[in-house]
């Protein structure tokens, strides 16, 4: 199947420009969960908070919106289960499950996925699309981690939006714009290829 069938399919997501095989979807997987191990050491604590800014959450949006939902969904599932089982790869090194911040990745989970589902009905191809893919995955990071951190460190749900989400807002908009810019101009670059 040529690069121009692909980007003129409906459902398509940018994994699928490769050939098809499960060698390469398994492949895409373990990238993804790398990439996020990696990106998760780009990671600055944050004065009174537990939960640093790192890297780590907008490669989850990145992957689940590359992948598409069900290879994002196994990408950061593994990236959890590698990381509870002891590779230190969560932000600032850090593994296991008993830490205020754990929250967060299984928000990612669900978000890679989310986004995932939403880059397959195309919102990766334009700007204000992929803006709102990257807003409803932050949303659902917040969701499952903002709860999390209040329950794993005794604080009231308005503390918890202070120290975990509060700080991070800023940060989160630039990552969205950086996939807004990325994701939509991969997709005219591969489309004037094919």
């Amino acid at each position: 199947m040529s690069t121009a069938s692909v980007t003129s399919r409906p459902g398509a997501v940018l994994a699928d420009l490769l050939p098809a095989s499960r060698t390469k979807s398994i492949a895409l997987v373990v990238g993804g969960a790398a990439l996020t191990g990696i990106a998760a050491q780009i990671s600055v604590p944050v004065p009174g908070s537990p939960v640093p800014v790192s890297g780590q959450t907008f490669a989850a949006l990145l992957v689940g919106t590359a992948l598409g939902a069900r290879r994002g969904f196994l990408s950061l599932a593994l990236y959890a289960v590698v990381g509870m089982a002891g590779m230190p790869w969560f932000a600032q090194g850090a593994s296991g499950y008993a830490m205020p911040s754990f929250g967060y990745i299984l928000g990612m989970t669900l978000a890679a996925t989310a986004v995932g589902a939403l880059a397959r009905r195309g919102a990766d191809r334009s700007v204000l699309r992929t803006a709102g893919a990257m807003a409803a995955g932050s949303v659902i990071i917040y969701a499952v981690g903002v709860p999390y951190l209040a329950l794993a460190t005794g604080m009231t749900l308005s503390q918890a939006v202070a120290a975990g989400l509060t700080p991070f807002l800023i940060g989160d908009a630039l990552k969205a714009a950086l996939a807004m810019g990325a994701l939509p101009t991969a997709w005219k670059l591969i489309g004037r290829r094919g």
